[in-house]
């Protein structure tokens, strides 16, 4: 009989009852939209951060560059043996440490040994600066000229006021031409390598290191380098006289490269002059949600070192990303909440004002021996019906919201900041945050396309919100309805 009487009443209100549908509808779609945005934001950050961190590390453990002693000058310098020849081509390699200051390997196992450390492998990053071109000796000629216009040459030393003495030695063409070429090197402990630098790459040529190369002459180079430098598997180089055999090439998985060349550590701590030495320790966790734990652990048992988590690095991103998701963070939820608010409000007045036209029905239904409860009941059932139906809608156009938000993938620019003090992750790895001695801390400016992914919590949210517009609607509804009397029903009879 209730299903019947519900049926129908609805049937009879269909325009009454898409009105209360459509505006939980609007309210829902805005929620969905909105969380579906934040999602993507928040997958386009993990995008960012990932270009930072290697592929399952959770912190990186750093120290900062301590300031240069008074007189020193750790800037690049090159020196050159002059030699005898006309025109002589002169090449050097500058090999500097990036990043922080240097940490002994010891201290790896270290903080592999820290309580909620699941693992953790050190790497060095060296910016190298290569210097090749020739030098072209002048040549010194003496002129013979009358007084005239030897008094105009003078030169050096001349007797300007001379008329009749030759002319002072001139020195006559020379000069130098150099070319200068600046990458990043990155030593890599080749007996982990899902930790670390070369973690959020993978390799599409040729293969990269085996366990056994941590003394090897090889080197996997970036997509990117070995596109400029027209490099391919098999080729070499040489980095400050040491001549290395290119055995893959790797491509990231998200963003640019900012790592050149990966060699294994202990070659590359030999190029830099620092044995036993990491600027970096990547760290994973047992447990991801304890990351904040573990850092603090880390910070009070190993004093002088900087861990940086993703929770850190996350407050460097700028750009219009930042922009977007504050916006989205902010602005996106208070106004689904003032619209969802509304819509409730407004699907409440709507319920209670068909009730107030509905007096002769509900009356007439208490003369005839119907208790409020039953009364009550069928208001908030055809409130509930409303509610799903609004909900449905409301899914609808949330996902189609959301879906074409993905289609068009607006894009959206992330700029990565130094985290500060010349460490964390970036300043480890050579990228975003990482300058050398001398060198101002630099950024890195990467485009994301946005998505907006919907996820079952986010259907779910829908489903309760619809559920709770109608119980709110059929509650102020019903309460109006049960306080009818039948002696109201007769007092509307005209």
């Amino acid at each position: 009989m209730f299903g019947i009487y519900l049926k129908r009443e609805l049937g009879r209100r269909k325009k009454a009852a898409l009105v209360i549908a459509l505006g939980l509808a609007l309210g829902i779609a805005l929620v969905i939209t909105v969380n579906s945005v934040s999602a993507g934001m928040t997958q386009a950050q993990d995008k960012v951060l990932k270009s930072l961190y290697g592929l399952g590390t959770d912190m990186t453990v750093t120290k900062a560059q301590s300031a240069p002693k008074a007189g020193s000058s750790q800037g690049p310098n090159f020196k050159f043996d002059a030699k005898q020849s006309s025109s002589s081509k002169q090449s050097s390699d500058r090999v500097m440490t990036q990043g922080g200051q240097a940490l002994s390997s010891a201290l790896v196992t270290k903080v592999a040994a820290q309580q909620g450390v699941s693992a953790a492998v050190g790497a060095i990053t060296l910016n190298v600066t290569k210097v090749d071109g020739s030098f072209t000796q002048g040549k010194a000629k003496s002129t013979t000229s009358s007084g005239s216009s030897n008094s105009q040459q003078g030169g050096p030393g001349g007797t300007g006021g001379n008329s009749s003495g030759g002319g002072q030695p001139q020195v006559q063409g020379g000069g130098a031409s150099f070319n200068v070429n600046s990458y990043s090197v990155a030593g890599i402990d080749v007996t982990d390598q899902e930790l670390g630098p070369l973690a959020t790459s993978k390799i599409t040529s040729g293969k990269t290191f085996t366990a056994s190369q941590t003394g090897a002459k090889a080197a996997v180079i970036s997509k990117s380098y070995a596109k400029s430098k027209k490099y391919k598997v098999g080729s070499t180089f040489k980095i400050n006289g040491t001549k290395f055999t290119v055995i893959g090439i790797a491509t990231p998985d998200s963003s640019e490269s900012t790592t050149d060349v990966f060699v294994p550590l202990k070659q590359a701590q030999t190029l830099g002059d620092a044995k036993n030495k990491v600027t970096t320790i990547y760290v994973k966790a047992t447990d991801s949600k304890q990351i904040a734990t573990v850092k603090k652990t880390i910070q009070s048992n190993i004093s002088g070192t900087t861990v940086t988590t993703s929770a850190d690095l996350a407050s460097t991103v700028s750009g219009s990303l930042s922009t977007a998701s504050n916006l989205a963070t902010s602005v996106g939820k208070w106004l689904s909440i003032a619209v969802l608010a509304a819509a409730f409000l407004v699907a409440a007045l709507l319920t209670s004002s068909a009730v107030s036209r509905r007096v002769r029905e509900f009356g007439t239904l208490k003369a005839l021996g119907w208790p409020s409860r039953n009364v009550t009941r069928q208001v908030v059932g055809e409130s509930m019906v409303n509610g799903l139906l609004g909900g449905a809608l409301g899914i609808g156009l949330g996902l189609a919201a959301a879906y074409t938000v993905t289609a068009i993938s607006p894009k959206l620019t992330a700029q990565l900041g130094s985290s500060g003090g010349g460490g964390g992750m970036g300043g480890g790895m050579g990228g975003p945050g990482g300058g050398g001695p001398g060198q101002q801390s630099a950024s890195n400016t990467m485009e994301i396309a946005l998505s907006a992914p919907v996820s079952l919590t986010t259907i779910a949210l829908a489903v309760g919100l619809a559920v709770t517009g109608g119980l709110i609607a059929g509650a102020m509804g019903g309460w109006r309805a049960s306080r009818m009397r039948p002696a109201d029903a007769l007092r509307s009879v005209s």
